[in-house]
C-alpha cells in the first residue's frame, strides 16, 4: 500500500537531526510538526516571523494570533521567539535554515523544483519558496507521486515554471523515498507492498538501483 499523508510526514520527520533549524512548506509538509521526536531539539521557523513552532493545537489551544506562513493556527514551544518577516527572510537568505521540507508540483531528475505556480491559474504570490530553495542547506520535497490526473510528478524535465534549479536532494512521496544523485533518481525505500513496476510506471524518468531497493523493501 502507498503511504498515507501521516505516514509520509512520519518518514519526513526522520530527516531531521538534533539542533536543526527547519522550515516546513505549506500543505503536506506542515504535518511533519506532529511527528518530530520529542527527544530532539528541532526549531521550526516560519517566514511570517516565528521560530519555535510546536505541534498543531487542540481545539482548546487555538490562538488566532498564532499562525504559520500558510495561515494555519499553531502552538509555540518554550523559548519561541517572534520577529518581523524581514528578519525571518534574512535568516533564510543568510543560510541559517538547515532543512526545508517543501511540497512540489514537479521535480526533475537533476533536482529542479516547480512549486509556485501553474500558468493560467490564479497565483497569490511565490511566498518564500524561491528564498528557501536558494538559502536552505538541504531541500527535501514531500509530495504525492502523481498529480490528480495520474500524471508523473518526477520527470526528466519540469514543464512548469521553476522555483529553483538543481536544489532538491531527496523526495518523499506516497510511493517511497528517492534521492537525486548526479542528475539521476535513485530509489532509497519503497512503501510497503508497492511494486517496483508500479513505481516505474508512475515515474517520468529512469529510476536507478531499482532492483536493490525492491529487494530491501
Amino acid at each position: 500500500m502507498a503511504w498515507t499523508q501521516e505516514q509520509m510526514a512520519q518518514r519526513a520527520a526522520q530527516e531531521l537531526n538534533d539542533g536543526d533549524y527547519v522550515n516546513l512548506g505549506i500543505g503536506l509538509p506542515t504535518l511533519v510538526a506532529n511527528y518530530i521526536d520529542p527527544e530532539l531539539h528541532i526549531w521550526l521557523q516560519s517566514e511570517n516571523g516565528l521560530l519555535g513552532i510546536g505541534e498543531f493545537p487542540l481545539e482548546h489551544e487555538v490562538d488566532a494570533d498564532l499562525i504559520n506562513a500558510g495561515k494555519q493556527t499553531v502552538t509555540t514551544k518554550s523559548g519561541a521567539s517572534f520577529f518581523s518577516s524581514s528578519d525571518s527572510f534574512a535568516m533564510i537568505r543568510g543560510g541559517h535554515v538547515d532543512v526545508a521540507i517543501l511540497g512540489a508540483m514537479q521535480v526533475s531528475k537533476n533536482g529542479d523544483i516547480a512549486n509556485w505556480m501553474i500558468p493560467g491559474q490564479k497565483v497569490k504570490g511565490m511566498g518564500g519558496a524561491m528564498d528557501l530553495v536558494a538559502g536552505a542547506k538541504k531541500i527535501v520535497v514531500m509530495m504525492q507521486h502523481c498529480n490528480k490526473h495520474g500524471e508523473a510528478k518526477i520527470l526528466e524535465q519540469c514543464t512548469l515554471p521553476l522555483t529553483g534549479q538543481g536544489v532538491v536532494s531527496r523526495i518523499i512521496s506516497n510511493y517511497g523515498v528517492f534521492d537525486i544523485i548526479e542528475n539521476t533518481v535513485h530509489i532509497v525505500e519503497l512503501a510497503p507492498d508497492i511494486s517496483l513496476e508500479a513505481v516505474i510506471q508512475a515515474t517520468g524518468t529512469t529510476l536507478i538501483h531499482a532492483e536493490i531497493a525492491e529487494d530491501a523493501a
